[in-house]
């Protein structure tokens, strides 16, 4: 069902990217394709997916088409398999519920909101380096370690609960999330298991519901500590009509807010769909975003010394905090996480259903009903966009390069009205972490690149661990 894509030489391949399915000459939908297989780099594609007909889009100016859209936000078919898990938060819900949602909880992710969690990342990510740097210079695999981090972070900063996982443990978590997103690509390859009732007579149809209920568990245990919290310390704050001042909420204070006064209908359900939907998004792909760059990191000694060195103008042997004016100051690392989710973005896979017909210019129309499936990973990876594309060149994102390119040829967040609502939040997070990382350790990378497959398990993920070695910088 899926084979491998051979990268250049010194560089891991892509594993499950292509799909060994046969490529339709559909009268009704896409009667000009030809070739057999998909390289990532024609303007379209058409296949059979899941019994769906599916047209994979390459363009950026046709990418730009579909995702600046209003017409095309329903999620496509496969998002299906993540309902029974995500049920309708803001990632699979479409319609009124997806657009009263989006404008409920976009003000969460505020600058200022921000600002006020940055000692909080701060704190996370330097404990996080210390654990690190308990391995005394050993190789092993980091990312329980990264996953536990960025679960810390999300928790605390948006949900106002303090898990302490780091030292305390949130394996469980962890586990069950790797079990639950791996459980879903298994579904889309496997198309006799697309049927949620077949799925379910299967052992591991039964075991993934086991697994859907222990996270749903974990996160109402969240839920349930902050409500708790949060109507003590409503009971003990001065209100803020006294000050005159509305103050900014964050994540999950804004949900039960609106519960409490009864301002908005947010079940205990409705609750929860979000909290589970940001807690997979706010942990899991930043993690294995982080995991990647100490990869990259690792093996481009020059471009963390330069990192390095932006860090040392900011803080110099101070080991203060990292503020957000500090972080706002990191131009270059910012380039490097830039140029790191070209080559490995977190979401490598995204879809749409269309509701109405699709008009690309100069090309037949594609009929409503069709899965429309775009590819960050392979739409990175054009030549025609970057040059040497294989290269990890945190260049490509000075200002001048960036005006070269077409806005769409670069998405690792979406793009359109259905964007990541989080995206400022994970580079924040991610920058954070990363800086606090270079100003006290240096890393080194001991997995080689031709070791390494990419996995689409809904996350890009390495198909074996990474494993890294992490020194004092002294």
């Amino acid at each position: 069902m899926f084979r491998k894509l051979p990268g250049p030489k010194g560089y891991p391949p892509i594993l499950g990217l292509a799909l060994e399915l046969p490529f339709l000459s559909n009268a009704e939908l896409l009667p000009y394709i030809k070739k057999q297989v998909i390289t990532g780099y024609d303007r379209l594609g058409a296949v059979w997916l899941m019994g769906l007909p599916g047209a994979f889009v390459n363009s950026p100016e046709d990418i730009e088409v579909v995702l600046s859209s209003m017409k095309y936000i329903e999620k496509g078919q496969e998002y299906n398999l993540i309902r029974p898990w995500l049920q309708e938060g803001l990632l699979v819900s479409s319609g009124q519920k997806w657009h009263s949602r989006r404008k409920l909880l976009t003000p969460t992710f505020h600058f200022k909101i921000l600002e006020d969690k940055s000692r909080t990342m701060y704190q996370n990510a330097k404990l996080f380096v210390d654990k690190l740097l308990e391995k005394n210079g050993k190789p092993f695999d980091p990312f329980m370690k990264i996953s536990r981090c960025t679960l810390d972070i999300i928790c605390e900063s948006a949900m106002g609960v303090a898990l302490n996982s780091q030292n305390d443990g949130s394996a469980d978590y962890v586990a069950l999330i790797g079990r639950v997103t791996r459980d879903i690509v298994y579904r889309v390859v496997n198309t006799q298991h697309f049927s949620e009732v077949v799925w379910q007579l299967t052992k591991k149809g039964y075991q993934n519901s086991k697994d859907i209920e222990a996270v749903h568990d974990f996160t109402q245990m969240i839920i349930t500590e902050r409500r708790q919290l949060y109507e003590k310390e409503k009971k003990e704050t001065l209100s803020e009509e006294d000050f005159g001042i509305k103050k900014r909420k964050a994540f999950l204070d804004s949900m039960l807010e609106l519960d409490i006064s009864n301002q908005a209908k947010m079940t205990d359900s409705d609750i929860r769909e979000e909290v589970d939907t940001f807690l997979f998004e706010g942990h899991d792909t930043t993690a294995a975003l982080i995991l990647f760059l100490l990869f990259e990191l690792g093996h481009h000694q020059d471009i963390q010394e330069l990192a390095y060195q932006e860090q040392y103008e900011i803080f110099g042997d101070d080991t203060r905090e990292a503020t957000l004016n500090d972080i706002q100051q990191m131009t270059y690392l910012e380039r490097v996480i830039k140029e790191c989710l070209r080559l490995y973005p977190s979401v490598p896979w995204m879809s749409r259903t269309l509701n109405d017909d699709l008009t690309l210019k100069g090309l037949p129309t594609i009929p409503a009903g069709a899965n429309i499936m775009i590819l960050p990973i392979f739409l990175h990876r054009n030549p025609k966009y970057y040059p040497d594309p294989e290269k990890f060149d945190p260049d490509r994102f000075l200002p001048e390069e960036c005006a070269k390119r077409h806005p769409f040829a670069y998405i690792p967040f979406s793009a359109g009205p259905r964007n990541c609502i989080g995206q400022k939040f994970a580079m924040l997070e991610i920058k954070t972490t990363i800086s606090t990382l270079l100003r006290f350790a240096k890393v080194n990378s001991i997995t080689k690149r031709s070791e390494v497959n990419l996995v689409p398990l809904v996350i890009l993920r390495p198909d074996k661990p990474i494993y890294i070695s992490v020194t004092p910088r002294t």
